[in-house]
């Protein structure tokens, strides 16, 4: 059998592909600039995709709107407006390959649920690749890798390793929900 061999130019994967890291990245300059760092995009464009993250309103509330002043690494925002402004340059670029890096570890729950929310509204098409220790954050996934020091100890869809109540993903998701549960009550 004859090996095939396919080849990647570093452009194309860079253009295909998307990261949020845990911890946002901003520079100083504007909105526009943030959101659009290659000015590709028209303002047009832009709008929708920070319509689409949510923090749209927010920046026309602004009196420079899409120039408002980002400071050195998005100090002058919150850390959930930075991690949406990621977002809303995903959203943008359309990549066909997302990787969420503990994207949500450091947002509170609300933003976690809108990010959540946008990812399945807007990537349904695409491979989202979600690396995270939040249960809420890989429920919803079409297979679960879950690593055990570096190893694969399992590999599934979420209701198949569900099902398995020995398996390590069931058990972290009791835990989960005992301890979601538990902090409720109080």
């Amino acid at each position: 059998m004859a090996s095939i061999s396919h080849q990647l130019g570093l452009h194309d994967l860079r253009s295909r592909l998307s990261i949020i890291p845990q911890d946002p990245t901003m520079f100083e300059g504007t909105v526009q600039s943030n959101v659009d760092p290659l000015e590709d995009y028209t303002d047009e464009q832009i709008w929708e995709a920070l319509d689409k993250c949510q923090l749209g309103d927010e920046v026309r509330k602004k009196e420079w709107k899409l120039d408002s002043k980002v400071t050195e690494n998005g100090e002058n925002w919150s850390m959930g407006q930075r991690q949406l402004v990621c977002l809303g340059r995903v959203l943008l670029k359309k990549s066909k390959v997302l990787v969420l890096d503990e994207a949500t570890a450091s947002v509170d729950t609300a933003t976690d649920n809108l990010i959540q929310q946008t990812l399945r509204q807007h990537f349904s098409d695409c491979t989202v690749i979600t690396i995270a220790h939040r249960i809420t954050s890989v429920i919803a996934s079409d297979m679960v890798l879950l690593l055990n020091n570096g190893l694969i100890e399992e590999y599934d869809s979420p209701l198949k390793l569900l099902e398995n109540k020995s398996s390590s993903f069931a058990q972290l998701v009791v835990e989960y929900t005992v301890r979601s549960n538990s902090i409720s009550e109080k």
